[in-house]
């Protein structure tokens, strides 16, 4: 019987999101807004009668909608495009998402809501959709222009920054109050887990998958992406952590792999079907009669979500050096919501924080704004024109005088060169780094899970001696490399603070000082930072002691093969991340 009630709520939804969608396309609106519109049908909140009658089957599948959506941006991000979307995308994304959070959390207390759906509210405001724009361009032909490729950046940066939110609002939500401390510790485990998992992803999917792409077999690709998705998101949901960042994340490092277009396909099917029934189902749980209770605070909203969105992009991205036009058209075409504010959404109805009220709200500014976009998106070059007319004079020639400062500073080749080899050797440093915390952690983790480290030794000092030595020898390949790179950019900086002319005869001399002293002084901070870190595994001093004897022995010996290993990794991991769709 159970099959059958199941069978006939997924008909329904089906139907009728069919249906209204169909409409939809044709009066050339989002099918998202379809989608959601036809959960309202179906609903308990729209008379006469509900129309589904297993509503938690439904909101099963919805968990999956969320999986799938998640994943499919994951595979449309490429970590290759984060390094070539510049600052100001950087500075556009930043200020958006801590300016317009504020002011959502604001109008949340103008109201006087609950703190904790404040700040939900201004969180669910703070990020654009990727979704709603991308298709908003397409429709508009303006994919391929300049602004839009700025646009997409933005929306990377939103992206990475949007799971660092769910992680903070989930520690909120689960506390009850902002730990600053415990935020920072939780924001630096989440960078950890974010590039470890991603270096060893992109060391070893790619080769998986160049396997499975020789066999020729698109079923079995596709059991492959889903079996590495669902195991991904299932390790992320044991470590603590929301599964909209496993999605994400395993869908991101898959974007790295040469058979994505592939991949792409044969998903994409899959998360159609899931994502319309995750719209559907936040249209369930919206309820008309709400909608019209609270139809003040949703204009409110709307006009707060829109002029705010314009100013701080648009006035962001002109700051970061792009001229008038390019930065109104892209503040306009940010100025709306959708599918992260709904994950943002679900996960307060989740966790049982989040007023009932919200939900409905939401959707309606996502469906007002999503409805404003491609006439925000058109009325930007008129309405920049209109600025230029009537603009005070005063302010227009500080935005001009702005404008020539920027175009006057330019950099020689020389320090084109300089800056790109600190840069790239910091990105290195950084990223080794992490790597290396991310091992202690590990460790640390592994020595206190009976799971998967059962204390086979008979006492817990030599226990966590073995553990903590173990932690450093696999360590050594990437600390060598920091201090390698750390010698490499303190000889740079030894050039580039001893002049000639101001140190004389003692220039060798305090060259030789510096390149010497920043890197030894750099490794004793790191190795005080991962004792810090391991603190709950470190053994006794003089185990301690002979620990760390045994690796500087150790690495003195395989000095050149932690040098080969390394180089190999890094090599496998450039040759992966440089690789081009077929």
């Amino acid at each position: 019987m159970h099959i059958a009630t199941f069978l006939q709520d997924l008909a329904f939804i089906m139907i009728v999101a069919g249906i209204v969608t169909v409409i939809f396309y044709r009066l050339k609106q989002p099918v998202v807004l379809g989608y959601i519109l036809s959960g309202v049908i179906l609903g308990s909140h729209t008379p006469p009668f509900s129309f589904l009658h297993d509503e938690e089957t439904i909101k099963t599948l919805a968990e999956l909608g969320v999986i799938f959506l998640m994943f499919s941006l994951g595979l449309e991000f490429s970590i290759r495009k984060l390094f070539r979307v510049g600052t100001a995308a950087l500075i556009a994304a930043a200020s958006e998402i801590i300016l317009m959070t504020l002011v959502g959390y604001e109008i949340g207390q103008f109201f006087g809501w609950r703190q904790i759906d404040s700040l939900f509210l201004g969180a669910m405001l703070s990020i654009s959709s990727t979704t709603i724009i991308i298709k908003a361009l397409n429709e508009l032909k303006m994919k391929n222009e300049s602004f839009a490729q700025m646009i997409f950046g933005i929306l990377i940066i939103e992206d990475i920054l949007a799971i660092g939110i769910l992680a903070i609002l989930s520690s909120v939500a689960t506390s009850g109050s902002l730990d600053i401390t415990g935020l920072v510790a939780t924001l630096g485990k989440l960078i950890v887990f974010i590039v470890v998992s991603s270096v060893i992803g992109i060391l070893l999917v790619p080769k998986l998958f160049s396997f499975l792409g020789s066999l020729d077999s698109r079923e079995m690709l596709l059991i492959a992406v889903l079996g590495l998705c669902f195991g991904f998101c299932l390790l992320v949901i044991q470590l603590g952590y929301s599964i909209a960042l496993g999605a994400f994340l395993i869908g991101a490092i898959m974007a790295e792999t040469r058979q994505i277009k592939l991949i792409r396909k044969l998903v994409e099917p899959i998360t159609n079907m899931f994502s319309a029934i995750f719209f559907v189902s936040i249209g369930l749980l919206v309820d008309p009669a709400i909608m019209q209770k609270y139809m003040f605070p949703i204009i409110i909203i709307t006009i707060a979500l829109v002029i705010g969105k314009v100013l701080v992009c648009s006035l962001a991205v002109f700051l970061a050096g792009k001229d008038g036009r390019t930065s109104m058209r892209v503040g306009m075409g940010l100025a709306q919501i959708g599918e992260f504010s709904f994950i943002i959404a679900a996960l307060g109805i989740s966790l049982n924080v989040m007023s009932p009220y919200l939900y409905p709200i939401i959707v309606a500014v996502s469906a007002i704004t999503t409805f404003l976009t491609p006439y925000l998106i058109r009325v930007a070059d008129p309405f920049t024109a209109f600025l230029a007319r009537n603009m005070p004079r005063g302010i227009t020639q500080v935005f001009d005088t702005y404008t020539t400062w920027l175009q006057s500073i330019h950099a020689t080749e020389e320090q084109l060169i300089i800056r790109s080899a600190i840069k790239k050797s910091l990105l290195q440093i950084v990223i080794n780094l992490i790597l290396v915390i991310g091992i202690f952690l590990v460790g640390s983790y592994a020595a206190h899970s009976t799971l998967m480290y059962p204390y086979l030794l008979p006492d817990i000092h030599l226990e966590h001696a073995v553990t903590w030595g173990v932690c450093l020898i696999v360590s050594l390949p990437f600390l060598i490399a920091i201090y390698r790179k750390l010698k490499a950019l303190s000889m740079i900086i030894a050039e580039l603070s001893v002049k000639p002319n101001e140190s004389g005869e003692y220039n060798i001399t305090l060259r030789t000082t510096i390149a010497g002293i920043i890197p030894v002084a750099a490794m004793m901070g790191i190795i005080l930072m991962i004792i810090a870190l391991s603190a709950s595994i470190l053994p006794p001093f003089e185990l301690f002691t002979l620990v760390v004897i045994l690796a500087i022995l150790l690495a003195l010996v395989l000095w050149s093969w932690f040098i080969k290993l390394h180089s190999k990794l890094q090599i496998t991991f450039m040759e992966n991340f440089s690789k081009k769709d077929k």
